[in-house]
This record gives C-alpha cells, structure tokens and sequence, in this order.
C-alpha cells in the first residue's frame, strides 16, 4: 500500500496522474497495469489519496514511451536504470514528424475548421505527450504554416486562426501540470511591436516541464517594464521571443538596452526564427537557434548555480 506524502518531494513537485498522461503520451490505464504487473511506476500518495508520481518517475516512464515508440516491449525494459534507458534512447533517433499529420492540419485551417483542427492537435498531444507535441508537432508545423503564409496560400486570419488553437491546446496543458517552484525563475516576455506570443508559450511549455518556476508577462512588454518585473519576481533568467518577422537588428539593439537595465547576474536568452539571422550574439546574451537549446542552456546554468 502506497504511503500518503507531501506532494512537495526533494527532487521537486509530484505530478498527477492525469499530467503524466498528458507529458508521457501513456495512458492512465497502463500506467495502473504496469504499476500491478511490475511495479514501476510506484506513485505515492497526496492528501487526498490521488497518486502522484515524482519527478524522477516520469523521466523514467519518458524514456520508456521513447523506447516503445522504436519498437521495444515495455516489460524487456522496465526493470532498467534511468541511464541504461538513455543509453539505448540515444541509439534511437526521435521520430521524423508525420507529413500527412501536418498537411492534415493545414488543411483544415485553409478550411476554417477549428473544432476539427483543436481535436486534431489534442489528439496529438495525448498521442506525443507535451514535449514530443512541442518540438516534433508543433515546432514543425509553425513552419509549414508559415510557408503557406508566405507563398500566399494563407490569409492573415487564418494564420492567426492557427495560432490561437495551439496557444489554447499549450495552455490548457501547461496549466493542469502542477505549478513548479524550482530555480531557476525564468521571466518570459517580447519587445514591443512583437505580436506573436506562441514561441513564448512552447517554452513555458517545456521548461514547466523540468519543474522551473515561470512567470509569464505575454508579449509586447516596453523595456523599462521587463527589467521592473524581473526585479520584483527575482527572477534568474528572462527568456526573450522573436518571431521571423521581427526585424534582427531592433531585436539586437533592444536586447543590448536590457542587458544595460538588468543586473549582471540575471541571464537573458533569446530565441525565434529571427535569432537564426544573429551572427554575432550581443554580450551577455545567449541566443539559441532551435528549441532543444533550451535543455543544454538549463543544464548549464544549473551546474553554475548548484543548490547549497
């Protein structure tokens, strides 16, 4: 029988069992069988009695849904270590996004059919689980959307019909995923004149998935504003967005001008399609080209900031 704890355990905030569904792409159903059959995962309990499963759990079962996608058996693997599973993942590369899933979902924006199109991207998010959907799902199709924008197959609207599906299919699962408390506090926000707030919330996405604490300023944030919230929310990094359209040398000079009114200690990352366009990063920026950035700039800020 499983002991009722604290949700708050050492290695961070236990996840429900509905969170870990939605993060892992693995069904509540397996989850209760395998916890029966082999007992792993091994959930503890809340106050009420719910199971929630640490934070070091849903990594293993991550690595697993990985390793069953390649086509191994779940009961061959689940007594493995956290790092024989990584070990065999890093042999399996992650799958290639599905071109009839993303001309499926271009057709139906060309379509202007929206509660067909948020099934479609619901479903793939249960399917993929959140950080899959973010950077094999959605991170893809923002470009072929964008294409379509650009060779006018796309009206502006319809861009924006697009947008708001994902927007709310990302928020719906970045606000059922128990709210985090771990360094570092990461502030997210844009420049002014910077409309598009989706980069922003594929971040929030994956870093509330490593249990960072995020503060969420949406988009368009006049400088002077950024560097006050950055102070009162203590935050420890602020992550920037900018979108392909947004012009790279504004987006240098700005940056250059909020590294001036933030403290030297306080990290600033930027990242969007026209951060691909900065040959020369301004100093104390980091700049990242491609989401999966994210998790080696995390990793390094954590070995430069360890917990005392």
């Amino acid at each position: 029988m499983e002991s009722i704890v604290p949700v708050d355990r050492d290695d961070g905030p236990a996840i429900t069992i509905a969170a870990v569904e939605r993060d892992t792409g693995l069904s509540k159903d397996a989850l209760r069988m395998w916890e029966r059959r082999y007992g792993f995962p091994a959930p503890l309990r809340d106050a009420n009695g719910e199971r929630v499963y640490p934070r070091s759990q849903v990594e293993k079962l991550r690595l697993i849904k990985r390793l069953m996608d390649c086509g191994h058996r779940p009961g061959r693997i689940m007594t493995h270590t956290v790092d024989e599973l990584r070990t065999l993942a890093s042999d399996a590369p992650l799958a290639e996004p599905c071109s009839a899933a993303l001309d499926s979902s271009l057709r139906l924006v060309k379509a202007h059919q929206v509660p067909e199109l948020q099934q479609q991207l619901t479903q793939m998010l249960m399917k993929q689980g959140l950080q899959r959907f973010v950077l094999e799902t959605v991170a893809p199709l923002n470009r072929v959307i964008g294409e379509a924008w650009m060779r006018g197959e796309l009206a502006v609207f319809e861009e924006h019909l697009y947008s708001e599906q994902v927007q709310a299919v990302l928020r719906s699962a970045v606000v059922n995923l128990r709210q985090p408390a771990e360094a570092p506090r990461v502030l997210l926000t844009s420049f002014p004149n910077e409309e598009h707030r989706l980069g922003l919330l594929m971040v929030e996405a994956l870093l509330s998935m490593e249990g960072i604490a995020c503060i969420s300023l949406g988009n368009e944030m006049p400088l002077a504003e950024i560097a006050q919230a950055a102070s009162a929310h203590h935050a420890d990094i602020v992550a920037l967005s900018f979108s392909g359209s947004f012009p790279t040398p504004a987006a240098v000079t700005g940056m250059n001008e909020l590294r001036t009114r933030l403290p030297d200690s306080v990290a600033i990352w930027a990242g969007g399609r026209s951060m691909e366009r900065v040959r020369r990063p301004p100093p104390g920026v980091t700049v990242m080209r491609s989401l999966e950035e994210v998790y080696d700039q995390l990793q390094l800020w954590r070995q430069a900031h360890p917990i005392s």
